[in-house]
């Protein structure tokens, strides 16, 4: 069984930075993509950055400049760096992975999601 766990998550205030990390265990042979997806209240889970596992890299608009995302393929482990936060970067943050276990089934693996909190 494969479980994505991430840490990092709290209350911060505007302008700080927080860095959010995942990592991925259990029964892996590979691991693809990795990401970051977060969720405000009252709006539809929005990509924040992902990576690929040659070092690609994806960021929505609103991140640019501001968010960098890693990753450890060695560990199976993805980070998010969050500088210059804003209210609006208020939501929960979900680390995800498109990987295959070792029984052969593959698929797209959620956290559980960690609460990341933008306020004076």
């Amino acid at each position: 069984q494969v479980q994505l766990v991430e840490s990092g998550g709290g209350l911060v205030q505007p302008g700080g930075s927080l860095r959010l990390s995942c990592a991925a265990s259990g029964s892996i042979f590979a691991i693809n993509a990795m990401g970051w997806y977060r969720q405000a209240p009252g709006k539809q889970r929005e990509l924040v950055a992902s990576i690929t596992s040659g070092g690609s890299t994806t960021y929505a608009n609103s991140v640019k400049g501001r968010f960098t995302i890693s990753r450890d393929n060695a560990k199976n482990t993805v980070s998010l760096q969050m500088n210059s936060l804003k209210p609006e970067d208020t939501a929960v943050y979900y680390c995800t992975a498109d990987l295959i276990e070792r029984s052969g089934y593959g698929g797209n693996y959620w956290g559980q999601g960690t609460q990341v909190t933008v306020s004076s």
